[in-house]
């Protein structure tokens, strides 16, 4: 069993901001694939490729996924929850904008925060990181204010995918933390989330009848490949460990970092002005995740 860890330290802090970092460049890079490719099928691509980039490195380093621990159950619950969550965020991606989504989709931190410390008694908050935590979400929303009095925004149907897929974020997170899974390795704990999710998602992407195959451009095949190695792969393992060893609601909360990251992405590559609001959210958000991470007197 990993060795666990009260607070975080310079390595989960510099591994946690470049992934949230690169979710939320990914964001917006699956939005734009959209064009190019339906979204159950462009999600199907992107963790089967995962899986065997995993398989591939179980075997290098000798990790062994098949063994009976007891973790099969919980294994494939939380697989079907990460199943169904990105369902929602690439589906809910045709109906919203990106940085719209991810805001929604970042509400998972309270879920986490909320239900956790029902089965795990160490992640209860104090009243700081509470104070903390609604810093950052009043930061994410605060920055994203115009988009939710532009007259031009979409439905809310993507809106409530974006909400429900953040709740089966924080729930995958909770049966992670509160079981079995707990105990098991990074590799085989991301290997049930990858390996459920290329079985399910295929046949959504059936179901919602996409167009398989046809041409692939150059843009595409990147995209993919960022997805499949940075996002679902390297990040993804990267977030398991960390979930291994520290505290969960303490990791949790720098999610509220990705919705910024993603409107910054935005203003780069759509040319959306970077407003003195988003500067100010930054900040606020720095505010919140220290005094989530506070440690007790």
């Amino acid at each position: 069993m990993p060795v666990r860890k009260n607070h975080l330290d310079t390595l989960s802090t510099s591994l946690l901001l470049a992934c949230c970092l690169f979710w939320g460049f990914q964001q917006v890079l699956v939005k734009a694939t959209l064009v190019e490719l339906p979204p159950a099928f462009q999600a199907s691509i992107r963790f089967a490729g995962a899986t065997v980039l995993l398989l591939l490195w179980c075997a290098w380093r000798g990790v062994r996924l098949f063994t009976a621990d007891g973790s099969l159950r919980a294994g494939l619950l939380a697989g079907s929850l990460f199943a169904a969550e990105f369902a929602c965020i690439y589906v809910g991606l045709q109906y919203t904008s990106a940085s719209r989504l991810t805001v929604f989709l970042y509400t998972s931190p309270f879920w986490v925060a909320a239900l956790l410390p029902i089965w795990v008694k160490s992640e209860t908050l104090r009243p700081v990181q509470w104070l903390g935590l609604a810093c950052a979400f009043a930061a994410v929303a605060f920055a994203l204010r115009e988009g939710f009095n532009d007259s031009g925004a979409p439905t809310g149907l993507g809106d409530a995918m974006a909400l429900v897929a953040g709740m089966l974020w924080g729930l995958t997170t909770v049966v992670i933390r509160a079981s079995s899974l707990a105990k098991v390795s990074a590799e085989k704990l991301l290997f049930y989330q990858v390996a459920v999710s290329s079985m399910a998602l295929p046949v959504l992407s059936l179901a919602l009848g996409e167009q398989w195959g046809g041409s692939f451009s150059p843009f595409a095949l990147t995209s993919l490949v960022l997805q499949t190695v940075v996002g679902a792969f390297a990040s993804y393992l990267a977030w398991m460990w960390m979930l291994g060893r520290y505290p969960a609601t303490k990791i949790s909360v720098f999610v509220f970092l990705t919705p910024l990251f993603a409107l910054l992405f935005g203003a780069l590559w759509l040319k959306e002005a970077a407003t003195p609001s988003l500067l100010a959210a930054l900040a606020l958000v720095a505010v919140g995740i220290v005094l989530v991470n506070r440690k007790p007197a």
